[in-house]
């Protein structure tokens, strides 16, 4: 299978009633990919078999994006996070690692504190603890995401993606700049949800194997959110990409590959 290949979704009911579209591919023990806010499992698409020779990944349309329904709301982490354990009651998975990234990331804390028996290794990247201890971007950030024009917001979000050495190089298209499809109540959702996001008293809690991993040029989420979680977290390690912003997955593809395998094999 080729690395733009899709894998077919599947579907399964949330305990609500609401659809969720989901993909599984390759062979072995899963692996969980949780992509960032407003965005479907094509977040992952640039890099998600670079784990197929150790993991099989398993992706899903969070609801609100891609295939998976779109409710009205209201959105929450906790709920996107019980919408990953139904997932994996429908593939029959008890335990498996997990990969969060951005708000995926605040996803996965969830996940791990919430469900510690079914999470073995834990992976957060260019994400935070949320709430009030958390470093947030600047005000010149939050308005150049709030302005109407919606190419500008994209061209916004590139930047704030990639350095323009990566761009320059890889001219897209980019696959973080959220779900097209997406309605404007879906967005306000997972924008509310993120926002409501506050982890901090319950990361101690966290009993899975922990690597952090974050850009140190990232202002969409600062760096400084990879010290506080690795504070929090018993036993967590962390890494920083030198000169990478927020999709560091991508821009330092070979490097955070690499380490993610290395995690994920090592015994222990």
């Amino acid at each position: 299978m080729t690395e733009h290949a899709r894998p077919a979704p599947a579907f399964v009911r949330a305990q609500d009633g609401t659809a969720l579209a989901y993909q599984h591919h390759g062979e072995g023990p899963p692996l969980v990919l949780l992509a960032g806010q407003a965005n479907d499992h094509h977040w992952w698409d640039g890099v998600r078999e670079d784990f197929h020779g150790v993991r099989s990944t398993v992706t899903l349309d969070l609801r609100g994006t891609g295939d998976s329904d779109k409710p009205q709301g209201p959105y929450s982490i906790r709920q996107f996070a019980d919408d990953v354990v139904a997932v994996l009651d429908a593939l029959g998975v008890a335990r498996a690692d997990v990969y969060g990234t951005s708000m995926g990331g605040r996803v996965a804390q969830s996940l791990a504190i919430r469900y510690p028996e079914r999470i073995r290794r834990l992976i957060l990247g260019c994400t935070s603890p949320g709430g009030p201890h958390a470093v947030e971007r600047d005000a010149s950030v939050r308005r150049s995401l709030a302005q109407p024009d919606a190419e500008a917001v994209r061209r916004v979000l590139a930047d704030l993606m990639y350095s323009p050495a990566w761009r320059a190089a890889h001219p897209g298209p980019y696959r973080t700049l959220g779900d097209p499809r997406m309605p404007a109540h879906a967005r306000r959702g997972h924008l509310v949800a993120s926002n409501e996001h506050d982890a901090w008293s319950d990361l101690p809690r966290i009993v899975a194997p922990t690597l952090i991993l974050h850009g140190d040029q990232d202002r969409l989420t600062p760096a400084d959110n990879l010290r506080l979680l690795a504070s929090r977290i018993p036993g967590a390690r962390a890494h920083l990409f030198p000169g990478a912003r927020h999709a560091y997955f991508e821009e330092c593809r070979d490097e955070a590959g690499e380490l993610v395998r290395r995690f994920l094999t090592e015994e222990g």
